[in-house]
């Protein structure tokens, strides 16, 4: 959870998670709606799927037990060699480096790496570095926590409390002057951006049954995959409500004549920078359903639904168009 996200952000997640999953058995017989529903509004809902898919293995070919043997670690889906090292040497002191962002910038300082830290060449000696510096004997662990610790909040992205560090006569970088260059600049995102369309199709009330919406779970490969979500565009950006009505009438199987604008909602996911106009919709011909997985939902059904972010904040706006049915 911690991975790309704040602490202060992880905390109220991680603890309802455990509350839900107190064990990796209950973790790997869980559907996947119940674990999403969980994960909603964390973003990276990859990392979800990886944990689900982790506990399903390891339940399956560790009876239960988390693996403590390196290679079977690296092999659980979502694990790569940081995550593999950090969780074996901080849980059972074993000796394996770790290199993440604050580490790679505490041993680029401590020999004055000039190359960028993710070229191959230097990436390797970084790795060589933080695994010659582990103590001999015991307290790996404790190492690979100090000296994330230290990049954290001492040897800091920008102006390092040099005067502060306990290692600084050994910091080449510092000797150097170098301390404020190394490692270099981190290549910045550069943004696209983009238009997509979201519709709102409403199945009307009848004798006292509530508003529904047609929704249907993301399909694997596209974002926010297996997250709940109005019937809306995303391969590409549109300009055209017409357009994008007539893109999203071929994935329902039925025309959509769009409406009036609802609302926009602004928003980044990975390199864009979207501006998602909401619309009414209609079906060209009265009565038309599309097939599954679309369906029709109530607005507390929605509330039990894992979704997207901009499919809630869609939710919360009809939520207060029609209170009584929310």
């Amino acid at each position: 959870m911690l991975q790309q996200t704040q602490v202060a952000t992880v905390l109220p997640y991680f603890e309802r998670f455990l509350n839900t999953f107190p064990n990796v058995q209950t973790l790997a017989a869980a559907p996947e709606q119940q674990l999403m529903s969980h994960w909603e509004g964390l973003g990276y809902y990859r990392r979800a799927r990886s944990i689900h898919a982790a506990a399903k293995k390891i339940v399956a070919d560790h009876n239960g037990e988390f693996p403590t043997d390196f290679d079977d670690v690296i092999a659980l889906p979502g694990i790569g060699r940081y995550t593999a090292g950090a969780i074996l040497s901080i849980s059972g002191d074993a000796k394996h480096p770790v290199l993440e962002g604050n580490t790679v910038r505490v041993f680029s300082r401590w020999v004055a790496l000039r190359s960028p830290p993710a070229d191959t060449v230097a990436n390797k000696l970084l790795w060589q570095i933080a695994e010659s510096m582990l103590p001999a004997k015991k307290g790996a662990g404790t190492f690979n926590q100090a000296a994330m610790e230290l990049g954290a909040l001492i040897c800091t992205p920008k102006t390092p409390a040099c005067d502060r560090c306990p290692v600084q006569k050994h910091c080449a970088a510092h000797r150097l002057g170098l301390e404020e260059s190394i490692p270099g600049k981190v290549t910045k995102t550069k943004y696209e951006d983009r238009t997509e369309f979201a519709f709102v199709i409403e199945s009307p009330a009848k004798r006292g049954r509530p508003i529904q919406y047609l929704m249907r779970p993301l399909p694997p490969g596209v974002r926010w995959s297996g997250l709940w979500d109005f019937p809306r565009t995303i391969d590409r950006s549109i300009d055209d409500v017409a357009e994008a009505a007539g893109e999203v009438s071929l994935d329902l199987g039925c025309t959509l004549c769009a409406g009036a604008k609802l609302t926009q909602i602004k928003h980044a996911v990975t390199k864009y920078r979207i501006e998602l106009r909401v619309h009414q919709a209609t079906f060209e011909i009265d009565g038309q359903k599309p097939s599954r997985p679309w369906r029709f939902v109530t607005l507390d059904e929605m509330a039990e639904l894992p979704m997207s972010v901009t499919g809630r904040k869609i939710a919360k706006i009809l939520a207060k168009q029609h209170p009584l049915f929310s």
